[in-house]
C-alpha cells in the first residue's frame, strides 16, 4: 500500500522542516563555546529569540531569491565570478555556505584553491585561477582569490617587490578582460575589528570542532594585524576599478553580514522569474516478472541510531 494523500503532505512538510534544520546545524557551528564546558553558548532571552526568528525568516527569503537568480543565470547564460576576501575568521566561509546551500552545485561552484605547488609557482600568476572561471550559466564563488598576492603573500614575504608591483599592473587589466569577455566580476571585502578577530580566534582555540580552522599562518596573521591592514588599504586603493569595484561588508555581526551581502549581491543582477513548465510525476511502471532481490545482511550498515 502506498501513502495516502494526507500522509504524503505530512511527509513533504516534514522534509521541508528537515531542510531548515540544516541551517540550524550551521548556526550551531557559529555559536561561541564555553572554554570550561566546551558547550555552545546561547542567549535565550526574548530579544535574542526574536532576532533569530528575524534572521531565519530573512535568510530563507533571500535564499529563495538566490534560487530565482540561479534559474535566470542558467536561462540567460550569464557568467558570474564573486570574490570573497577578508582577514582570517572574517566570515567569508559562512556567507559562501549560505549562498550555495540551496543552489545546484553544477551551477554555483566554490573555488577554494590551496597554496600553489612547485609547478604552479613557475606559471603566470593568474593561470591557476583561469581554469575555475565560469562558462555560460555558471556562478563561481572564490573563497579567497588572486588577491592572495596583495595580502598574505605580501605580508608573509612569499613574493618579491617586483612580483607585487606586477600584480597591481596586471590585476585591473585581467579583470577588465574578464568583464569584456562577458563575465561579471563582483568583489567583497569582509571587514572585522581587531577585537572581533581576537574573540573568534579564541572561540576556535577552545572548540575542538573548529581547531582545524586555525593554521600556523592564521596565528601569524594575528600577530601582523597592522601589516595586513596596510596591505588591505593599498589593495583596495589600487584595484578598485569601475568594471569591477570593491564592496566592503561590515562583518562584526556575522548574521547581519550574511543578510547584507546576499541582499547586495541580488541587487547587482537584473534577474527575473523564469517560467518553467509544470512538473508531473509519471506513474511507475510495474511488471509481473520483476522480483526484487534480497540484500545480503552482511553488507547492510548497522542501525545504531
Amino acid at each position: 500500500m502506498g501513502l495516502s494523500e494526507e500522509e504524503l503532505i505530512n511527509r513533504i512538510h516534514s522534509e521541508l522542516a528537515d531542510s531548515y534544520d540544516e541551517e540550524l546545524e550551521l548556526e550551531l557551528d557559529d555559536r561561541p563555546v564555553d572554554p570550561h564546558t566546551k558547550e555552545p553558548l546561547s542567549d535565550n532571552s526574548a530579544s535574542a529569540k526574536e532576532n533569530r526568528r528575524t534572521y531565519f525568516r530573512e535568510l530563507f527569503r533571500l535564499q529563495a531569491e538566490l534560487v530565482k537568480l540561479q534559474d535566470w543565470v542558467v536561462h540567460t547564460g550569464h557568467k558570474v565570478v564573486i570574490l570573497f576576501e577578508g582577514r582570517d575568521a572574517a566570515g567569508k566561509g559562512g556567507v559562501i555556505k549560505r549562498i550555495s546551500q540551496r543552489l545546484n552545485p553544477r551551477v554555483c561552484r566554490i573555488a577554494a584553491l590551496p597554496a600553489p605547488n612547485d609547478r604552479e609557482r613557475t606559471q603566470w600568476y593568474f593561470q591557476r585561477y583561469v581554469s575555475h572561471l565560469p562558462a555560460a550559466g555558471e556562478i563561481v564563488l572564490f573563497d579567497r582569490s588572486w588577491y592572495n598576492r596583495a595580502g598574505v603573500e605580501r605580508v608573509m614575504n612569499f613574493c618579491s617587490d617586483e612580483q607585487y608591483e606586477e600584480f597591481f599592473r596586471t590585476a585591473p587589466e585581467f579583470e577588465r578582460m574578464l568583464v569584456r569577455s562577458g563575465i561579471q566580476v563582483i568583489k567583497y571585502w569582509f571587514s572585522i575589528s581587531d577585537e572581533e578577530q581576537h574573540a573568534r580566534f579564541l572561540g576556535r582555540i577552545y572548540d575542538p570542532l573548529k581547531q582545524w580552522k586555525l593554521s600556523p599562518m592564521d596565528l601569524e596573521s594575528r600577530r601582523r594585524w597592522e601589516e595586513y591592514t596596510k596591505a588591505k588599504e593599498i589593495m583596495l586603493e589600487r584595484t578598485h576599478i569601475q568594471e569591477a569595484p570593491w564592496w566592503v561588508v561590515q562583518a562584526v555581526d556575522k548574521k547581519k553580514a550574511r543578510l547584507n551581502c546576499i541582499h547586495h549581491l541580488l541587487s547587482l543582477m537584473p534577474y527575473e522569474d523564469v517560467e518553467h513548465p509544470a512538473i508531473t510525476l509519471p506513474q511507475r511502471e510495474r511488471h509481473e516478472d520483476y522480483e526484487r532481490m534480497p540484500v545480503q545482511s552482511e553488507i547492510v550498515v548497522p542501525e545504531i541510531y
